[in-house]
């Protein structure tokens, strides 16, 4: 695992000091060892630059840049198959001189170019010169678990794992964009490909870009498109066989990701998703996996308790960490630094607390990640079908009644939890009668129409994968397309961006073993009465969990993995919005409108105020204070 960074400047305007200077932002991402290639061609200069965390072979010989033949590549990730790839390309006559998978992936390129990665079992992104062909390709894995950004304005590529290298580059300009803002305060993340910035964006799961050095084209290129697996006919088979196989290939993903040279940990939260992985691991080795949990003294919030029960049932090598208001407190500054784009997820601070404590005793951690996204365990999902089952007519007659009614005067109800929110939605949701738009809506803790009151620049609501039902065909009925789209919008730009930038911040590897390909692409072809069976929401990954720890230690209600903020910001951290959300500070600004100070004091003062609204308000204000 590492970082990488780098840029192709046509302006021969950059040098291999500035190159150093992107590349070392991103020491976090690999404390162990760094490196550049800085040339200066007929057509370009080009720097590659790298920051190594060593994972596999901790030798000199895994150093990056790494060359062979016409190939130069910086490497971002992890290719878990890389013994049988290996064994495939010396059977055609390649020689290797390390146990490193960065040679590996050069080989495989010399081997079969572009469809190298189809061959690839992995996580990864990475940027490599082809000097032969005068070409460089930039590459991100199929779900996306390692991120990419890049700028490319004015004859000037810039690319890397994170937007803080950019700054350090004279040719980055950090203008807002102000319509991918609104789309930040709608879902509290930045959906792919868009970012914060103009002309910047994050490389999509599943594809690559080339760029022609002769004449400066950027074309972009998909290899792998989890729509295409769903679109595949479904599987006649039995449930019982496809929890079966569901088992195998779980097994076998959970066993690639224990490939290391350094200590392997994992992220127990006690739900379904990391007692899979924890309980199917654990049955294979002799000797005790280390696990590690957050909990919390407020016990609406606490899964500390119920992680423990399963570490001790399976026999885990169990630590847990308590997290507090000021263990809160001290982090908010920090969390600009880490997601150096603004990012509000409301477990960003558990998740950051369970890495470091994971990297006090490991180096390579795993989680349960899109287990829920892959097996249905969202009540999300449930609700943006159930909500959509009346008659079109009566959906429509409904829309039209609530469009005549403001939610402020329907008396005892306005006083309820979020209530004027929750109005819109659901007026909206009968407006449009899909579930699929049912569910982009229900992933919105700032609706379209909060956010124009909100800022004070209008802006155009941008499309999104939330927005591609009709390119999923019908032989997915509303549940499979609502987890095909899940797949492309929350798991990648929610999920996994928190989990990467957590566990990079501290310099440890996070693997999410449940994204293996072939699970998604086996489980995408069954039947979606198999994932919610007979009521119940995950049921093929209950299923199997169950034969490994007993029904009566997981049967209990889903807590979200999240922090108790709506508490503390009320107390022992509300001077955080009198500060970041004075009235003054915002006209200044010129960002936000008296709508936020409005909706501040209301929460403050005790109403049912959806607090993740506040939240993202405040992250952007951290953000910008650090960034801008």
């Amino acid at each position: 695992m590492c970082g990488i960074a780098g840029f192709i400047d046509f302006n021969k305007r950059s040098s291999e000091e500035t190159l150093r200077a992107m590349t070392d932002e991103l020491i976090h991402r690999g404390p162990d060892d760094s490196g550049v290639f800085f040339e200066d061609n007929a057509h370009a200069q080009i720097g590659l630059g790298h920051r190594r965390l060593s994972i596999l072979d901790l030798s000199a010989l895994g150093h990056q840049p790494m060359q062979f033949q016409q190939y130069t590549v910086v490497f971002n990730g992890e290719i878990y198959n890389f013994k049988e790839i290996t064994e495939l390309l010396t059977q055609k006559g390649y020689k290797f001189k390390s146990h490193s998978d960065t040679e590996v992936l050069l080989k495989a390129f010399d081997c079969w170019g572009t469809k190298a990665v189809d061959h690839f079992i992995g996580m990864f992104a990475f940027v490599l010169y082809d000097k032969n062909n005068e070409e460089i390709l930039l590459f991100r894995d199929r779900a996306g678990v390692k991120p990419l950004y890049y700028y490319y304005k004015d004859g000037c590529l810039l690319f890397a794992s994170e937007l803080k290298s950019f700054h350090k580059h004279n040719s980055f300009k950090k203008e807002i964009d102000h319509d991918n803002l609104a789309l930040f305060l709608q879902y509290n993340y930045l959906p792919a490909p868009y970012s914060i910035f103009k002309y910047t964006f994050k490389l999509e799961p599943g594809h690559f870009l080339r760029l022609d050095l002769k004449n400066k084209d950027l074309q972009q290129h998909k290899y792998w498109d989890v729509v295409d697996h769903y679109n595949r006919p479904k599987l006649d088979i039995s449930y019982d066989e496809a929890v079966e196989e569901t088992e195998k290939l779980l097994m076998s993903a959970f066993s690639y990701r224990m490939v290391s040279d350094v200590p392997v940990g994992l992220f127990l939260s006690g739900g379904y998703d990391s007692t899979a992985v924890t309980a199917l691991l654990q049955s294979q080795s002799t000797e005790r996996i280390k696990t590690f949990t957050i909990g919390y003294e407020e016990q609406a919030f606490n899964e500390a308790p119920e992680a423990k029960k399963v570490a001790d049932y399976l026999g885990t090598d169990h630590t847990e960490k308590y997290c507090t208001a000021k263990d809160t407190a001290d982090i908010l500054h920090k969390l600009p630094q880490i997601y150096d784009e603004p990012f509000a997820d409301n477990s960003v601070v558990p998740t950051f607390l369970v890495s470091q404590l994971a990297r006090t005793k490991v180096k390579v951690a795993l989680s349960g990640d899109a287990g829920d996204e892959i097996f249905a365990g969202y009540d999300k999902f449930n609700r943006a079908v159930n909500f959509t089952k009346l008659p079109g007519m009566a959906q429509s007659l409904m829309s039209g009644a609530m469009g005549l009614i403001s939610p402020e005067n329907i008396p005892v109800l306005n006083k309820k939890y979020n209530f004027s929110t929750r109005y819109e939605k659901m007026r909206e949701i009968w407006k449009y009668k899909s579930p699929s738009h049912a569910m982009k809506v229900i992933s919105q803790f700032i609706t379209e129409q909060e956010a124009r009151k909100y800022l004070s620049k209008d802006f155009q609501n941008k499309k999104t994968y939330f927005d591609i039902e009709s390119e999923l065909n019908d032989g997915n009925d509303p549940l499979n397309k609502l987890l095909a789209i899940d797949y492309k919008t929350f798991l990648l730009d929610n999920n996994l961006t928190k989990v990467d930038r957590a566990t990079m911040a501290v310099g440890l590897e996070g693997r999410e073993p449940i994204l293996d390909h072939r699970i998604v692409e086996f489980v995408s072809q069954l039947p979606s009465s198999y994932k919610i069976k007979d009521g119940v929401n995950k049921s093929i990954l209950k299923t199997i969990v169950h034969k490994y720890v007993p029904e009566a230690i997981m049967d209990r209600p889903k807590k979200p993995f999240l922090a108790p903020l709506t508490v503390w910001f009320k107390d022992e951290l509300k001077d955080y919005y009198l500060e970041y959300l004075d009235e003054t500070r915002l006209k200044n600004d010129g960002i936000f409108t008296k709508s936020v100070i409005e909706l501040r004091n209301a929460y403050l003062s005790g109403k049912e105020i959806n607090h993740q609204k506040l939240w993202n308000i405040l992250i952007f204000q951290l953000w910008k204070e650090k960034w801008m």
